[in-house]
């Protein structure tokens, strides 16, 4: 897949906020939205909905070291980068975040670990890391997001495309959509296109967030059952609770013989 590599995007200048309620101390762009959230008493727990819902690969593959290796694009408040070093401990992760100031927050403000080792944050723009390089990943977290929560060139179908690409062949990728948000049918298109219909999209949160998984590679091939009891093992190691998910995936997908296939 040819694609010219563009020049590197000047990092954001909007402003980055940070306000508590609570007990929760929540990360803004200049604006309303939420880009991110920790609770200060858990700081390692996913605080937003959407979040644990990215985290719904680890019950779509039953392998008991997967993912081996990690990449987020999108940094925000470090929820998802946090949670996997700390119940992941063989996974490595690499963060792609455009903007230097959101790193030095995550890190002063929402205790992001500093281990170069394990968790690498490389101050780019994801786009352009995504269209270079043939490092692959086994789970790659999209979740960039603007000051008025526009994705910009992360959703488009070259991206898509570079992210298929990039992932192991067991490789899986979560996409946080708005899927209250105009062009959301549109995203979702592309993102059928880059993977020649292979992508499953959970019911949407509360919020709105919608999360979409995507494969190339080994099939998903599992059912609710197995991934009840996946979430029930995974609640009880790190009290992170998909169980409220999976009832809204047996609720709003259509799953012959309750098989999630992808």
């Amino acid at each position: 897949m040819k694609m010219r590599k563009s020049d590197p995007a000047p990092p954001p200048k909007h402003a980055i906020d940070i306000s508590e309620d609570a007990g929760v101390r929540f990360l803004h762009f200049g604006s309303d939205w939420v880009q991110g959230a920790m609770r200060i008493a858990r700081p390692w727990s996913l605080e937003l909905a959407y979040t644990r819902e990215m985290m719904a690969g680890l019950l779509l593959r039953g392998e008991t070291r997967w993912p081996r290796n990690a990449l987020l694009i999108g940094l925000g408040a470090g929820s998802l980068a946090k949670f996997i070093y700390r119940t992941l401990p063989d996974c490595r992760i690499t963060v792609v975040e455009i903007n230097p100031q959101v790193e030095y927050i995550a890190r002063q403000y929402f205790k992001l670990p500093d281990d170069e080792q394990r968790l690498h944050v490389l101050i780019e723009d994801g786009a352009d890391y995504m269209l270079r390089g043939d490092s692959r990943f086994d789970y790659i977290l999209l979740d960039g997001f603007d000051a008025e929560a526009r994705s910009g060139a992360l959703d488009t179908l070259p991206f898509y495309q570079a992210c298929r690409a990039r992932l192991s062949d067991d490789g899986l990728l979560a996409v946080n959509l708005l899927g209250r948000e105009r062009g959301y049918k549109a995203s979702l298109e592309r993102l059928r296109l880059a993977f020649d219909g292979r992508y499953a999209v959970f019911p949407s949160c509360d919020s709105g967030n919608t999360i979409a998984f995507a494969g190339a590679g080994k099939p998903v091939d599992t059912t609710l059952e197995a991934m009840r009891e996946r979430a029930t093992e995974l609640k009880k190691a790190s009290k992170l609770n998909l169980l409220p998910t999976l009832s809204r995936l047996q609720l709003g997908l259509s799953l012959p013989d309750g098989r999630l296939q992808i």
